[in-house]
């Protein structure tokens, strides 16, 4: 796990295509699909991978998975764990990244549950806090970050990291 806390730069839209190029180069190369499991970014990576044309090829589904409910019910994370560690934690992440694969046809997936903001922080949990889970090739990484900035920042923040993490993890797999 690697806790860090830092601003969200202004990456912008820019960067993040040319991050999904990138990732979509690498799963191509890999000749396999990703699925992805969000819940505090509703959507936007999924929103970011099939912006790219020919996304068909690589990305096989997205679950937004925003409640509680729908993680249990989309990706079969176990209510226990939700009820005992919270919906924003690493047991919760990991569960998720590995629900999109088992209940998909994709060998890698990518999942994130967090805090946007700006409500809805605690002490332990506050505004900007954001678990990833990374699912490759049977494999499972999680890790947390604490992203500065409202809610858009923190969301795209987000996306990012979790795209760059993601390509990192298929050069190594």
């Amino acid at each position: 796990m690697n806790d860090a806390s830092f601003s969200a730069d202004a990456s912008g839209p820019s960067e993040t295509a040319a991050l999904v190029e990138q990732l979509a180069k690498a799963l191509q190369d890999k000749g396999w699909m990703m699925a992805t499991a969000e819940s505090c970014t509703g959507g936007l990576i999924a929103g970011a991978c099939t912006d790219l044309s020919g996304s068909s090829n690589w990305f096989e589904r997205g679950f937004v998975t925003y409640s509680n409910e729908a993680k249990t019910e989309l990706l079969g994370v176990d209510a226990a764990l939700i009820a005992g560690h919270g919906a924003v934690s690493e047991q919760v992440a990991r569960a998720m990244a590995e629900g999109a694969v088992a209940r998909s046809r994709a060998q890698v997936s990518v999942a994130v549950t967090g805090v946007a903001g700006p409500t809805g922080g605690s002490v332990d949990k506050p505004v900007g806090t954001v678990w990833f889970g990374w699912s490759v090739g049977g494999q499972t990484r999680t890790e947390r970050r604490r992203f500065q900035g409202g809610r858009a920042e923190v969301r795209e923040a987000t996306v990012d990291h979790a795209l760059h993490v993601l390509i990192e993890l298929l050069r190594r797999a």
